[in-house]
């Protein structure tokens, strides 16, 4: 089972749900650098469940514990093990489903593919691991702002309720003023209206978030297995509930000529060469080009509904059951920072490894 993401730097996960503890060993990250770790609680902070009415009640203070590799706040060029603490799971919430496979859930394929499950709140398949990437990802995060390259997601869709992404009056620094982490107020509020009727019901929903990258350089990718947007697709694919990701114009092209779509150069005053329009989102032949980088990802409703559904047994049998527990009406406002995190995951990796490219760089 592969738990490690990155090539240079290297995040290797550890935990389950309901186990004593999640956490983590980051490798390859450059040493002298100042942690800010109020940067890192902050975003645990807006990823941990049980802050509002939104979310599950499962209530986890996500304290995170550095085990090695820094000293007084700085990284020592070594391994940083983290550990985060399972405090608050209630696993008799699951005694029921024990022998069930839940719809749309991992616990079928899983069971098949391992011949074991741990069915206390889905193990090893959990959102709760997360966390995990949240502490790595504020690390990459700020390695990459020292830099002068910036990462912003917000959600731009709740159940239809859409936010009009060429709309760029909104500001994008207030999506954290809301339980729904939209920078629109009045499609915020009709989003947290919607999920609140769904969590009445007993249902959930789905939605979409959009993801722009800024201050890239222009290099980062390779152009055949090691395309940029192929290895963004890889990790925030890896989300659970995340279904799809474009970038740029994405799914859109298929409606457009190239004469109506294609990104002009030119030169700006300053000797810069840029383009006059980013339908291509930023990346061109798997390589950035010095433009935002822009993708959307779509989540699918949280699977646990608290309705009766027809599913199968470990024995083969069908059965009827209603779910019982702790869980999300909608999890993408809780994605937010963890599709940050895994982005700066990985934009920093590939900037560690664009360094190894020519020997100028050297």
């Amino acid at each position: 089972m592969s738990s490690t993401i990155g090539k240079l730097f290297k995040l290797t996960t550890f935990g389950e749900s309901h186990g004593v503890a999640i956490g983590g060993i980051i490798d390859g990250c450059p040493s002298g650098f100042k942690i800010d770790i109020e940067h890192v609680r902050d975003l645990l902070d807006k990823r941990r469940p049980g802050k509002n009415k939104l979310s599950s009640e499962r209530n986890e203070s996500d304290s995170v514990e550095f085990l090695s590799g820094v000293r007084d706040g700085v990284t020592l060029g070594s391994p940083i093990g983290f550990v985060i603490r399972n405090r608050d799971a209630r696993s008799s919430d699951y005694n029921l489903l024990k022998n069930i496979f839940r719809p749309s859930h991992a616990d079928f394929t899983y069971e098949r593919k391992y011949g074991i499950r741990d069915h206390r709140g889905g193990g090893r398949s959990s959102a709760r691991e997360t966390a995990n990437w949240v502490v790595a990802g504020s690390i990459a995060m700020q390695i990459l702002n020292s830099i002068g390259i910036s990462i912003v997601s917000y959600v731009s869709e709740i159940g239809g309720i859409q936010v009009d992404i060429n709309d760029s009056s909104f500001d994008l620094g207030s999506r954290y003023n809301n339980n729904v982490r939209c920078p629109v107020p009045v499609i915020a509020k009709k989003m947290e209206q919607l999920i609140q009727s769904c969590k009445l019901e007993g249902d959930t929903v789905g939605g979409q978030i959009s993801t722009i990258i800024s201050g890239v350089p222009v290099g980062l990718g390779e152009p055949v297995f090691d395309k940029l947007g192929s290895a963004l697709s890889q990790s925030v694919m890896s989300i659970n509930s995340c279904k799809g990701i474009d970038f740029g114009l994405g799914f859109l092209y298929s409606k457009t000529k190239g004469s109506d779509v294609n990104d002009h150069f030119f030169n700006t005053k300053k000797g810069r060469i840029k383009t006059v329009t980013n339908n291509s989102g930023g990346m061109l032949g798997g390589i950035s080009n010095g433009e935002d980088i822009f993708f959307r990802t779509v989540y699918k409703p949280v699977s646990t509904i608290f309705k009766n559904q027809n599913s199968v047994n470990d024995l083969g049998e069908n059965i009827q059951f209603t779910a019982s527990g702790r869980h999300d009406p909608c999890v993408v406002p809780r994605v937010v920072p963890i599709i940050d995190s895994l982005t700066a995951i990985t934009i920093l990796d590939y900037y560690l490894l664009n360094k190894t490219t020519k020997i100028s760089d050297l």
